[in-house]
């Protein structure tokens, strides 16, 4: 068989884009280095070498790349893009308390909060350095925008958690800021610095955003039926972690008494008993909620493919039109 045909679209990608990638992980190592503080490159290094795929840089490169853009600034926004993600997954897993990430001990369960925290700080700060360095006002309004949009995901995350009462609508501004508002700014960046007119910009924006919704609902989808590998954390962890994700959103809406009271003690209160996930899985399989899920995030990735067709028809608007049917591949 084709080798082309088995490598997913991710591979395909990084293959097209690998001396663009090359630099931007070169640039990535130089702006994390510290001349005073040696554990500021280490923690980061535990992260950013962890073998994570780099969508989110790849999607600014792409994007840049699809209208054929010859400068240099495309690789600076695309190390600023994995530079606000590895913040985020830092100053996360300590709000979290995660022990795993990517398979591996996060950097806080390794080192402590203190250094997780201050560490992403550190980060933040290179990615605005590196937003500045391009000189092009626009970027670097979509990044900070984006940055606070993350941080105003993850603070109404903390309010919506474990409360019953929340619904689809909150659900979705949450995965918008902590996943679908960096694939977005990561797409609309790269056709900024390319030079695309506003109504390819937009289509960029609309992409990356669907794109990241997603791929984030495929995600939560996979903690109820993915296994450990797939998904690099234990199968079962939001449950257990009593997050209100969509599959358990749209149980909730059609539960009768009984399953309600079964959500608050599991959810609300976290008394959390043997064979609760189990029941959890029998409820959401009973009202469909596993199977509504798969098709909220299935009409999302149509949303993403057609928000590319007014896009340049080249090779690389095909692989993210590829990328698109692929996040979801593993729940289809």
């Amino acid at each position: 068989m084709d080798a082309a045909v088995t490598e997913s679209p991710i591979d395909r990608l990084s293959g097209l884009l690998g001396p663009e990638m090359a630099a931007v992980n070169t640039l990535i190592r130089e702006r994390m280095a510290s001349r005073h503080a040696p554990r500021i490159p280490e923690v980061t290094a535990h992260l950013v070498e962890a073998g994570g795929k780099r969508l989110r840089p790849l999607l600014t490169l792409a994007a840049a790349k699809l209208f054929d853009y010859q400068g240099p600034y495309h690789i600076h926004l695309a190390a600023t893009v994995e530079f606000i993600h590895t913040a985020t997954l830092l100053h996360d897993d300590v709000v979290d308390e995660s022990e795993q990430r990517r398979g591996r001990p996060t950097a806080n369960l390794l080192w402590d909060n203190k250094s997780s925290v201050l560490v992403g700080d550190y980060l933040l700060a290179r990615a605005f350095q590196l937003m500045t360095d391009t000189g092009v006002m626009r970027v670097l309004e979509i990044l900070s925008n984006a940055s606070a949009t993350i941080s105003e995901g993850e603070v109404l995350q903390l309010s919506a958690a474990q409360d019953i009462a929340t619904d689809e609508s909150v659900y979705l501004q949450v995965i918008r800021g902590k996943t679908a508002a960096l694939f977005s700014a990561a797409t609309e960046v790269g056709a900024v610095i390319a030079g695309a007119d506003e109504a390819r910009v937009k289509a960029l924006f609309d992409f990356g955003d669907a794109l990241g919704i997603a791929f984030q609902i495929a995600d939560d989808l996979l903690d109820y039926g993915g296994s450990s590998a797939a998904i690099g954390k234990n199968t079962g962890d939001d449950f257990r972690e009593r997050k209100l994700t969509l599959p358990v959103i749209k149980a909730l809406a059609r539960a009768d008494e009984q399953e309600l009271a079964f959500w608050r003690r599991t959810i609300e209160k976290g008394d959390q008993r043997d064979g609760d996930l189990d029941e959890a899985l029998r409820i959401m399989t009973r009202h469909g909620a596993l199977e509504s899920a798969r098709d909220d995030a299935l009409a999302w990735s149509a949303k993403a493919r057609s928000a590319l067709e007014t896009l340049p028809d080249n090779e690389i608007r095909e692989l993210l039109d590829e990328l698109a049917e692929f996040v979801v591949m593993r729940i289809a």
